[in-house]
């Protein structure tokens, strides 16, 4: 699936009309991507599949298309906007450039966007706030979603690459405070968890993608399961790793009988909802790094192969894009609620389908 994948992003980058404009979606009867510009927060994934795809094929095409992509980046920074996403944004697209070239003007916007995304961690509360207008429009007073948990990744590289070292404490703490708030104590997940700015207290669990605030997001899950996964590698700390398989542990216990989550597990409509293999993709990619951690050989096959199953059936016609469009996948969701980007394919999906599959080579070796 790896030359599939390759083949389908020489493909998909011959046809992009400027190196500012960014892949992010395709709707169901269209064959092209839809472009965002830089400040979208999925702009780092094109340019992370670039590098993922040049790590697996080592074409100098690729590697040429995935430098200008990144470089193109470069203005996500000269916007003075709070922006909670820099480590999706600059460490899927920088961050992969830097460990594949190791070139020290990519060190030098990782450092510097270590520094932005660290100026929204709020001490009273323990976690980096997530939605600044949600403050005004939802009246929630700090905000942490689950999805931030990925961009912890950019903070700890910083705080051991020459940024400041306080940068590890704050990713630390945020990930303590999210696994006693945003996880429930049947290791479901809230999307969003909302604290108080006078004391730091935790108010409420909410969703704002998700079907309900008891619900179980389907793509928020596999973010905690990743999200875990990445602390536990970078800390050594073991309740994350625990924490990390609980989650998992539900994540494929509920999966549905062809192995392919629902966008929310919760959905009363299902068997007649909306399928997300962006969530199975994250999951897969995740469960592949937490399976190299666990110690207990039983537990670490049980994740190995939860994930393979996962690739393997996103690698069938019914989620393989072929001939149908430029992605590699079909059928994943993006914010169901808002109506938006439903049974699409999405770029997101795409880079952690092709982080999973090399994930995976390098295991089998």
């Amino acid at each position: 699936m790896l030359e599939y994948c390759v083949l389908k992003t020489m493909v998909s980058m011959n046809s992009q009309p400027s190196f500012d404009s960014i892949p992010r979606n395709i709707y169901p009867g269209q064959t092209k991507w839809n472009t965002v510009n830089i400040h979208d927060w999925t702009s780092g994934f094109w340019p992370g599949v670039l590098w993922y795809a040049y790590e697996a094929s080592g074409d100098t095409a690729i590697l040429s298309h995935a430098k200008e992509f990144t470089k193109s980046l470069h203005g996500v920074l000269s916007v003075p906007v709070e922006n909670h996403d820099l480590g999706f944004m600059l460490y899927c697209s920088y961050g992969n450039g830097y460990r594949l070239t190791k070139d020290s003007a990519n060190h030098r916007i990782l450092l510097t966007a270590a520094d932005s995304l660290a100026t929204l961690y709020n001490p009273k509360v323990g976690t980096i706030l997530s939605w600044p207008n949600m403050c005004v429009t939802k009246q929630w007073p700090h905000n942490t979603i689950i999805d931030n948990l990925i961009n912890l990744e950019l903070l700890f590289w910083a705080s051991k690459n020459g940024g400041n070292h306080k940068f590890y404490d704050m990713a630390v703490k945020h990930a303590e405070i999210c696994m006693h708030t945003l996880i429930r104590p049947d290791f479901t997940t809230f999307h969003v968890a909302v604290f108080d700015t006078i004391d730091g207290h935790f108010i409420k669990g909410v969703t704002h993608q998700g079907y309900s605030d008891g619900s179980m997001w389907a793509r928020g899950q596999a973010w905690g399961i990743y999200g875990y996964t990445l602390c536990y590698r970078e800390t050594g700390k073991k309740e994350f790793l625990e924490t990390a398989q609980k989650l998992a542990d539900v994540f494929i216990k509920r999966l549905p009988k062809d192995g392919i989550p629902y966008w929310d597990f919760d959905d009363p409509k299902i068997p007649d909802a909306p399928k997300d293999a962006s969530a199975a993709a994250i999951a897969a990619s995740g469960m592949l790094e937490l399976a190299g951690f666990v110690k207990d050989e039983t537990a670490s096959t049980k994740y190995k192969d939860a994930a393979k199953i996962l690739l393997t059936k996103l690698s069938t016609p019914e989620y393989l894009s072929n001939e149908k469009n430029q992605a590699f996948l079909l059928h994943s969701t993006g914010h169901k609620p808002n109506g938006t980007e439903i049974d699409a394919s999405i770029i997101y999906a795409d880079y952690y389908y092709l982080e999973a599959l090399l994930r995976l080579k390098k295991m089998d070796k």
